[in-house]
């Protein structure tokens, strides 16, 4: 075992040359670099999204525009947002099903009243659903 093949191993009071390398070429121990804080602000923003749309749909409810009924969606879309900020696949599943509706009926909603606000949410939904169908985003959940 030479120096340059492990540098795990140092003496006490030993300094060692650089960063401590893992198995899988990983830097292991030290704080994240300044630009890898969020490994995927999309994640972010679409969790941002579903947490406005839920406070949206309980102001809406309280405000008697909505139904009683309505106040179990932003249970859903909190549950969403909060686990696909801690990158849970449940969370993916539940976040890809609603931008996926949402859009999808946004955009029948433009198709039927040619409604522009129904076009404009309905494109962004479907821009988070081809985000969030990623492979690389797919990749970094748990």
């Amino acid at each position: 075992m030479s120096g340059d093949e492990d540098r795990h191993a140092t003496e006490p009071g030993e300094q060692s040359e650089g960063p401590i390398i893992g198995h899988e070429g990983e830097l292991s121990g030290l704080p994240a670099p300044k630009g890898e804080l969020l490994p995927l602000p999309g994640l972010a923003a679409i969790s941002l999204y579903l947490l406005v749309l839920a406070v949206v749909i309980v102001v809406g409810v309280v405000g008697g525009h909505y139904p009683a009924l309505f106040l179990v969606l932003p249970v859903f879309l909190f549950a969403a947002c909060g686990g696909l900020l801690m990158r849970f696949r449940w969370a993916w599943a539940m976040a890809l099903s609603a931008v996926l509706m949402l859009g999808g009926y946004n955009l029948w909603l433009f198709a039927r009243q040619h409604l522009v606000p129904g076009l404009i949410q309905g494109l962004l939904n479907m821009m988070f659903f081809f985000y969030l169908v990623r492979p690389e985003v797919r990749e970094k959940l748990r």
